[in-house]
């Protein structure tokens, strides 16, 4: 009787999924079981409309099991067409799933790459060309007194928030080798990601996010694999990334935070077996019920 009065209180209230206008897709695990593998997946949808119109919080509108192309398109089939015409941006991760799904079965919808995968995504080829260099010049991994190890952090810290001692090992650090030319023009790069992010006015970010595009596509020298790769992904993905300047920073940072919340929901809770009564849980935690609750 509790389960079915609240998927009642849910799914059956006429607002659960009124106004929709953006959307947010994200993977979230839902149990740590070893050899479950991808059933211990799920796919959560959230609305950041609210957020967006400056008029309260993002709210979790459902939990699908999966994380794959099929869930997103099934669920998005099962809405009613008035839902998908209403959904006009879908914020998203890197995954190529989710996109392939969004543009199906949304087809008049933008889909958004959000700005921490894009600024996470740089940082990972900057970590890369780090530690390959560090095998190419000194033989190992990291060691403490390396001082390609030592600045491991200090590369992905924004240069407007580095302290003298940062920017001095930085320094240090340029200096120390030749071949540490690649690791300076990879960073400078991934600097440049998180200015064009960080700028105040929109259009401006996105002729700098449009400008370090254009510069990985037009080609490398030899030694900068890992920025070769990037401008591959971020050539591939430019209507993604340029769409955040372009829609009033819709971002993912909303459904990442309420992913959080639910990984903390399941702590609290001792993990959980049922996923029916798993996604209850998560909607009463995080699908701003509490009035209707109340009014119980």
């Amino acid at each position: 009787l509790a389960t079915n009065a609240a998927k009642s209180l849910i799914y059956a209230h006429p607002d659960h999924l009124a106004g929709v206008r953006v959307l947010g897709i994200d993977e979230h695990c839902w149990k740590h079981v070893r050899g479950q593998g991808k059933d211990s997946f799920a796919t959560i949808f959230v609305d950041l409309t609210p957020l967006i119109d400056g008029t309260g919080r993002a709210r979790l509108l459902d939990v699908k099991a999966g994380r794959s192309a099929r869930v997103v398109t099934t669920w998005l089939q099962e809405r009613s067409p008035a839902f998908r015409d209403g959904v006009k941006v879908v914020t998203m991760d890197g995954f190529a799933g989710y996109h392939t799904a969004t543009t199906e079965s949304l087809p008049e919808s933008v889909p958004l790459m959000d700005p921490f995968h894009v600024v996470q995504l740089a940082g990972q080829k900057l970590t890369a060309c780090r530690q390959r260099l560090q095998q190419h010049i000194h033989g190992h991994r990291g060691r403490k007194k390396d001082l390609l190890y030592q600045g491991r952090r200090t590369l992905l810290t924004r240069r407007s928030l580095l302290n003298k001692r940062g920017t001095d090992r930085l320094e240090r650090l340029w200096a120390e080798h030749d071949d540490h030319i690649a690791l300076e023009v990879t960073y400078l790069v991934y600097q440049d990601v998180i200015d064009a992010y960080q700028h105040p006015d929109r259009k401006t970010g996105r002729r700098l996010m449009q400008k370090v595009i254009d510069q990985l596509r037009r080609g490398l020298p030899h030694g900068l694999e890992e920025l070769a790769q990037l401008g591959r992904t971020l050539w591939r993905k430019r209507a993604q990334v340029l769409a955040f300047f372009e829609r009033g920073g819709a971002s993912n940072g909303p459904v990442e935070a309420i992913n959080g919340r639910l990984e903390h929901l399941r702590g609290i809770g001792l993990g959980f077996r049922n996923f029916g009564h798993y996604v209850l849980r998560c909607l009463l935690h995080s699908g701003q019920l509490s009035n209707r609750v109340n009014a119980l």
